[in-house]
């Protein structure tokens, strides 16, 4: 009774393009985030699905009608899925947060499984919340294939448990674009088997994040 679950990050954001902290900003999908849903949506075309899972902060939703536009599904909001809370860090600038908040900036730059901003949400909960919530969305949808919409740091705490089951391992995860799709089964058996993460081939190169070394110097991709 294996449950195949497809985890979505949301399409491009206001916070991404300056870019700044959004944390549980409730930011609005800018008009190149509702072109990468256009490709998105076609990847999901074909693909059988059971269910919507989704943040319900409109840059998630948003990208979960995107995934049900060829399906016509209910879509299930869990508040559980949402985005890590940045407390003073939401809102601010990337590029300025080394200054303002220089100890905090380093422990996300360099041990992030540490991190939580002043009146934040540690990283250790997200961990927490995240391989909770999304196991228990695939306990309660045996041998089906169900997708997920959430958020960058919320993602990466879920794929870290999947892959890893050791927070301590969150910088091997990398940071997944706007869009980008990953793929894990659950078996009540045996647990978490990851098949692939932050595939972001359906999106043409012109719809893909430029790296910023501000954010996260290490990865590849942008957040």
């Amino acid at each position: 009774m294996v449950t195949t679950v497809y985890l979505i990050r949301h399409g491009e954001a206001e916070g991404n393009v300056l870019p700044y902290f959004q944390g549980t900003s409730d930011t609005s999908l800018t008009e190149r985030g509702r072109e990468q849903l256009k490709y998105l949506a076609e990847r999901f075309r074909t693909v059988p699905l059971d269910a919507i899972y989704y943040s319900p902060w409109k840059r998630a939703q948003e990208t979960a009608e995107a995934v049900n536009r060829f399906h016509g599904l209910q879509m299930i909001p869990d508040r559980a899925l949402r985005e890590i809370c940045g407390g003073d860090f939401e809102g601010v600038p990337v590029a300025e947060l080394a200054d303002r908040f220089p100890a905090e900036f380093g422990v996300w730059t360099n041990h992030i499984w540490d991190f939580q901003a002043p009146n934040g949400e540690a990283m250790t909960s997200v961990f927490q919340r995240m391989s909770e919530a999304v196991t228990r969305i695939a306990q309660e949808n045996p041998d089906k294939t169900i997708a997920v919409c959430s958020h960058g740091c919320a993602l990466r705490n879920f794929l870290c448990y999947a892959e890893f089951g050791d927070i301590t391992r969150l910088n091997d995860v990398g940071w997944a674009d706007n869009t980008a799709v990953s793929c894990a089964e659950y078996d009540p058996e045996t647990g978490w088997r990851l098949v692939f993460k932050n595939s972001a081939s359906h999106l043409p190169k012109e719809l893909r994040a430029a790296p910023n070394p501000a954010w996260s110097p290490d990865d590849e991709e942008d957040t």
